[in-house]
């Protein structure tokens, strides 16, 4: 199993940037990827979800602004990400899991985590 997450950078508020994260090893079909980030001297914080049927759930904080999606012929789910502020700043991780959709937020329920890609915001 190996997810790679990328895309990361430096971004000015009110930009745009897409996170990739390239499955291998597993029939993304099988499992749900979430997003989650964490800032510094922060707890990570589960960002958005996508179900390995149909269903995707984002949190509140960037609900109208991300949106998740998913590519089957290139194994990847991506997190765009519009309208960027400052306090997106973090290290985006994505994870597979199959959480109960009431609780995709809560890391625990993810078993294989991929690295960080960071995301700054400049204000």
């Amino acid at each position: 199993v190996q997810l790679q997450a990328s895309g990361g950078g430096l971004v000015q508020a009110g930009g745009s940037v897409r996170l990739s994260c390239a499955a291998s090893g597993f029939p993304l079909g099988s499992y749900g990827i979430g997003w989650f980030r964490q800032a510094p001297g922060k707890e990570r914080e589960g960002v958005s979800y996508i179900r390995s049927g149909h269903g995707t759930y984002y949190a509140d904080s960037v609900k109208g602004r991300f949106t998740i999606s998913r590519d089957f012929a290139k194994s990847t789910v991506y997190l765009q990400m519009d309208s960027l502020k400052p306090e997106d700043t973090a290290v985006y991780y994505c994870a597979i899991g199959r959480p109960v959709s009431n609780a995709w937020f809560t890391s625990s329920m993810y078993y294989y985590w991929g690295q960080g890609t960071q995301v700054t915001v400049s204000s």
